[in-house]
């Protein structure tokens, strides 16, 4: 039998994902990437004059991303040199927040709670409470809850310096309009599952670092192809398989964002495109500072947000292996500010950062060096949201994060639908009858 010849439309972490364990199961794969270098939502920009790279925008793994420490391991990105793990610690510059300790999910979370600064006994009481009826319902609710409706009647202090940072920055949609059920998975999945689950996985090298660059050189070793600055334009069915602008194919992933995989799959699966397309969005702006002779006591703090304070997180990269007195300010749940303006933004940072850290010595000359916004950055994970299958047809399958399943736009939902998109293949290779499909070069 001759080997399968598989495409993968699509160079992010999902469309890598779905390569490498293709790759593993025997297929000859072909990578298609639109952009100059793979990484979709989750990319390495160019280096800036002083030869830095900077993100596309600040991205955070957790223990829980299981599968995506594995795939980072099976390409050969060291974990342990690449990231720094901390225990998950949301403190504001006023040294309020909460700690939670290393050790089994729920003690640990008991002990965080009890030592945590800025709230009072009833404030914590009612947490623990809260979070003890959660357990009993399994982390269920009713799917047309928001995370404000969730936890409404929890204390104003717990909500706004827990519930709420917590909610934009897992779902990246504000707690008025998120989605409570994926809120509960999220939180059942990290907070309370095994124990190192909820820690912190900062990133101490360029994204370009984590996944795509030793994934695609991963591929290339073995014989994959990797067509980067080549978007796919057509997508038809032909003798029983598959055609990519005319080139043919045994199977196809399409690992392509929501709304360039519903333009592909639209003519041979229009109900499943029209659900692929009708997805919101919501965008990331992160606002770079350099602050000469000044870091963090921490690598990550929380800040108030407000309404002239666009900013929930900001991240010292100096206390990350970047450039000393870098700091990242993120803007999650940003669709208001990318109305108002990047450089609106900018300036809202900017004064945000001197009101919120001047008692740290926020230095009088630090000035704002570059402002990113991905304007697309997630789906709007709001309640009772369509997301699509991943089966399209025969041979067809989708992989990436706003597919149907458990968790919102993460790296791990996207590592995950792509290593789902292969093994869902599996079956259908299985079945499929042997076809002699020749090389490119071979054909005339």
């Amino acid at each position: 039998m001759s080997t399968k010849r598989l495409a993968v439309v699509g160079g992010g972490w999902a469309g890598l994902a779905a390569a490498v364990r293709a790759v593993q199961a025997g297929w000859a794969v072909t990578v298609f990437e639109m952009a100059p270098a793979p990484g979709g939502r989750a990319r390495s920009l160019e280096a800036d004059a002083d030869g830095h790279r900077l993100d596309n925008g600040q991205h955070i793994l957790i223990g829980a991303y299981r599968r995506t420490l594995d795939l980072m391991a099976t390409v050969g990105a060291d974990a342990e040199r690449l990231l720094v793990r901390r225990p998950l610690e949301l403190r504001y510059p006023d040294g309020a927040g909460l700690r939670l300790p290393a050790g089994p999910a729920w003690l640990v979370f008991g002990i965080g709670v009890a030592g945590a600064r800025g709230w009072g006994w009833r404030d914590k009481a009612a947490l623990v409470a809260q979070a003890a009826r959660w357990m009993l319902a399994g982390f269920r609710c009713a799917p047309g809850l928001t995370v404000e409706q969730l936890c409404g009647p929890m204390p104003a202090a717990v909500r706004e310096r827990l519930i709420d940072p917590l909610c934009v920055a897992a779902l990246n949609t504000p707690a008025r309009d998120a989605s409570a059920a994926v809120f509960l998975r999220v939180l059942r999945d990290s907070l309370f599952a095994g124990p190192g689950s909820s820690d912190l996985l900062l990133p101490r090298a360029p994204l370009a670092a984590l996944l795509p660059e030793p994934a695609a050189a991963w591929l290339q070793a073995r014989g994959a192809a990797l067509r980067t600055g080549r978007r796919v334009m057509r997508l038809e069915p032909r003798d029983g398989a598959w055609a990519v602008d005319d080139e043919p194919f045994d199977a196809v992933v399409l690992a392509a964002s929501a709304a360039e995989s519903a333009r592909l799959a639209a003519p041979q699966a229009p109900a499943w495109a029209a659900r692929a397309a009708a997805f919101g969005y919501e965008p990331i702006v992160t606002v770079v500072m350099q602050a000469d002779g000044w870091r963090l006591p921490l690598p990550m703090l929380a800040l108030q947000e407000g309404p002239e304070a666009p900013a929930q997180f900001v991240f010292d990269h100096g206390a990350l292996g970047g450039p000393a007195g870098q700091m990242a300010f993120v803007v999650s749940g940003a669709a208001p500010w990318v109305a108002r303006g990047l450089d609106a933004t900018a300036a809202a940072v900017a004064a945000q950062a001197r009101a919120a850290l001047s008692g740290r010595g926020w230095p009088a000359g630090a000035r704002v060096r570059r402002t990113v916004a991905e304007k697309r950055a997630t789906f709007r994970c709001v309640p009772g949201l369509d997301r699509p299958p991943a089966a399209i047809a025969p041979g067809l399958v989708a992989a990436g994060d706003y597919l149907e399943g458990p968790y919102p736009a993460t790296l791990e939902g996207a590592v995950r639908s792509g290593e789902g998109a292969v093994s869902a293949l599996a079956g259908w290779r299985a079945a499929a009858p042997a076809r002699q499909t020749a090389p490119p070069a071979a054909r005339r």
